[in-house]
């Protein structure tokens, strides 16, 4: 859990599934850190340090301290094959603030899934409908 933030939810499963994708994606690991702290310098050189503009309470935290300042990177640096969809996907997976994290429903429903066979979901959805 991020800075010590005690809340377990949703959103930080899709944070999980933010990890894989991108690993998926790379080829390797995106945040190879061995320790807690070193982790998180990795995390705030790719999406920035956090702030309370960019998740209010941040501050607040139980680990919160005060981090070297990181603006965002380019994700296409890190992602180069990457399409403008799944950059778009990956930002939103990578929200600091849970709350306005992508949900599971709606990154389901993401333009970078328009070209797959919807089909299978569906019968997730509504076993008795077969395909």
């Amino acid at each position: 859990m991020l800075l010590g933030a005690t809340h377990y939810g949703c959103p930080v499963d899709m944070w999980s599934v933010g990890c894989i994708f991108a690993e998926l994606v790379r080829k390797q690991p995106l945040f190879p850190g061995d320790s807690e702290f070193q982790q998180l310098l990795h995390i705030f050189k790719l999406l920035g340090t956090p702030s309370e503009g960019t998740w209010q309470g941040v501050s607040r935290l139980k680990d919160w301290h005060e981090y070297p300042k990181w603006k965002p990177a380019d994700l296409t640096r890190y992602f180069p094959d990457l399409e403008p969809a799944g950059l778009d996907l990956m930002r939103q997976l990578f929200e600091y603030d849970p709350a306005a994290r992508i949900s599971a429903k709606d990154c389901l429903s993401h333009p970078y899934f328009d070209g797959m066979d919807r089909r299978a979901l569906d019968a997730m959805e509504n076993p008795e409908v077969m395909f």
